[in-house]
Order: C-alpha cells, then sequence, then structure tokens
C-alpha cells in the first residue's frame, strides 16, 4: 500500500502524516504478531485492533473455545499494556472489581489506618469474561469506570491508567442463571463482535499447533505512548458532511418510531439505535480509513462497520424473533435501503 503524502491529506501538520503512516504499519505489524498466535479470525482481530485505535470498549459473543480470552491477551501484551481478567459469577461484588479499602497496620508501629487495595478494573485492558452472569449492581460498577476511566471506593476518586479498555464476553447458549445487560448498558459498548467456528482447515491447525511445542511469548510491537498518540489521531482526521449525514441516516432509519420508517423496520423492530452509533461509526470510520492509507472516511468505511457497531443496538421484536430474522438480516437490508450519496465527498 502506498505512503499516505501532505498532499493526499490535506492536513497541515507534517507530524500528523508520519504519525498516520506509523499508525498504517502498526496494523500490519499488530497483524502479523498476533497471527503467530492466533489461527484465521482476521475480521475479529480487525474489529478489536479498531476499538482499540478508537479507545472504545467492545462486547465479543461466541460460544467457549473460540480464544476470546486468548485473542484480548495476546493483543494487550503485543501493545505492551497491562492485561486483567475478572471471572464474572453470580456472588462477585463490586468491591471485587474496583478494590476496597483494608485497614492496615504501620510497619514499625501499632498505628492502624485504612489503605485502599486497588480491585482487578486497575488494568490497561479488562476482560470481563460472562459479564451477564453477575447481577447488574456488580456490572453497573465496570460500567461505571468504562464511562467515566475512574472509579469511586468510600467516596474517594480513582483515576485508571490511560489507555483503557474493557472488553466484555457473552456466551449465547447459556442464558438460565444470566443477568442481561439492558439496552442502555449494551449502548456504552462500541461493538459487539461475532466469533465463530474457523473453517475445517483453520480448526485442524488451531489442534496441531495446540497440541505440539508450546509457542513463544508474542512481541511488542507498539507502545501505550504511541497507540495514545493514534487514539488523538483518529480524533484530527476530517469527516465530510455527506459521509457523517449517511452515517446518521442509517442510525436514523433503525427506528421505527421516525416519519418514513420502512416497512421492515415496523416489522421486525422494537426500538432503534441512539445516536452514540453514528459517532461510533463515524469514529471507526476514520481509524479504518487510518490504517488503509487514507486521512478521510468514505462512505465503504461506514458501511463495514455497520454490524459490529448496530447489531447490538437494534432491539428486534417478537414477530422478527418468530420468523427467525436475526438484527444482521435487518441490518444487511438497511443496507439496501438507505442510498449511498452519489457525490459530496
Amino acid at each position: 500500500m502506498e505512503s499516505v503524502t501532505t498532499e493526499e491529506v490535506g492536513v497541515q501538520s507534517r507530524n500528523d502524516v508520519d504519525l498516520a503512516e506509523r499508525m498504517r504499519a502498526s496494523r500490519e505489524a499488530i497483524l502479523e504478531e498476533v497471527g503467530k498466535q492466533i489461527v484465521g479470525q482476521r475480521d475479529v482481530l480487525e474489529q478489536v485492533l479498531l476499538s482499540l485505535y478508537v479507545g472504545g470498549n467492545s462486547l465479543i459473543l461466541g460460544v467457549p473455545g473460540l480464544a476470546k480470552t486468548m485473542i484480548i491477551h495476546i493483543m494487550a501484551q503485543v501493545l505492551d499494556l497491562n492485561f486483567s481478567r475478572i471471572q464474572f459469577t453470580p456472588d462477585l461484588m463490586p468491591s471485587d472489581i474496583t478494590g476496597t479499602e483494608i485497614l492496615q497496620e504501620e510497619e514499625g508501629s501499632r498505628l492502624r489506618q485504612m489503605v485502599f487495595r486497588p480491585g482487578p478494573i486497575f488494568a490497561n485492558i479488562v476482560l470481563a469474561d460472562e459479564i451477564n452472569r453477575t447481577p447488574p449492581k456488580t456490572q453497573a460498577a465496570l460500567l461505571e469506570a468504562m464511562q467515566e476511566h475512574r472509579v469511586t471506593v468510600q467516596g474517594v476518586t480513582y483515576e485508571l491508567e490511560e489507555p483503557f479498555y474493557v472488553f466484555a464476553t457473552q456466551n449465547p447458549i447459556e442464558l438460565e442463571g444470566t443477568y442481561p445487560l439492558p439496552e442502555a448498558q449494551l449502548d456504552r459498548f462500541m461493538f459487539e463482535i461475532i466469533i465463530d467456528h474457523l473453517p475445517e482447515d483453520d480448526e485442524l491447525s488451531v489442534v496441531t499447533e495446540t497440541t505440539g511445542v508450546a509457542k513463544s511469548t508474542p512481541n511488542s510491537v507498539v507502545s501505550r505512548e504511541e497507540l495514545l498518540q493514534f487514539q488523538q489521531l483518529v480524533r484530527r482526521v476530517p469527516v465530510s458532511d455527506a459521509v457523517a449525514r449517511y452515517a446518521l441516516s442509517i442510525v436514523r432509519a433503525t427506528r421505527p418510531e421516525s416519519n418514513g420508517s420502512r416497512d421492515f423496520i415496523r416489522n421486525w423492530v422494537a426500538y432503534g439505535a441512539s445516536v452514540r452509533a453514528a459517532q461510533y461509526l463515524v469514529l471507526g470510520g476514520k481509524a479504518r480509513a487510518l490504517t488503509r492509507g487514507r486521512f478521510a472516511v468514505d462512505f465503504e468505511d461506514v458501511r463495514a462497520l455497520a454490524h459490529p457497531v448496530l447489531r447490538h443496538r437494534i432491539l428486534a421484536n417478537f414477530q422478527a424473533q418468530s420468523e427467525g430474522i436475526t438484527t444482521d438480516k435487518v441490518i444487511d437490508q438497511l443496507l439496501e435501503a438507505v442510498p449511498v450519496p452519489k457525490s459530496g465527498m
């Protein structure tokens, strides 16, 4: 792929162009390094990486045994980020996530004082494993940290180290004893990433490679400082009015109560997406453009991210469920129904 140039991107700072080139190169380096440990799952890795470049949190949906934990752990190693895994269970308490104050005696004296002991939320990448297995009160402790990047314990606020991400997993086949996330909380996740079974040849590679000699630890190819710079660069990427309006048009078309809503939306959708979906379509589109050597968002960037951005924000009604209509099928029809502007880029 050709390098971006000042003329192509029309930016003022040469430093931004150099940073964009480093970000594009980092994508290839990261995917290559992660690919040494993970077989296949290219689309999943791309979506995880875009979430990291934007600074968003993502929900990962997949049955057990599909390397959900391994993907996030290896990604943390490649990016030189602190990793923490929290196994969500029905008896998990908010303090088990955020940390708690303990009574501690000072060394060399009998003085005792309350000392804060940080919980596993104090990491750069937190994997919330099976988040829907814990009660809403405990879920809320994690979701507050996601939104504010800080936690409050006994009236004292503690800032979380940047960058900070949460990747939450859910098992779609075990619903007994779970506490599904409300729509308002689901909306805080940038993507819902679906991990499916690999093709037969890839599964054979997994079997042979994981039953042989253990692989070496992945190399770090991007520093946390660079990652924070990439996040800021993403925010500086221009987006045309036409692309922003197209993203918003897709989101508004998901709402059955809107004037002029399409028949299939009224028939199959109970609630549509909020404006946050349009924000993530644009932000994700900016990151996707940069990683492909472009400094402007295209309509195709928006279309490519419609499924992971919208699938957890569209609530299918009973009729859709009875007809076997998934939100992905709704989004497929939506992308066909909402016209792509012919010009205005």
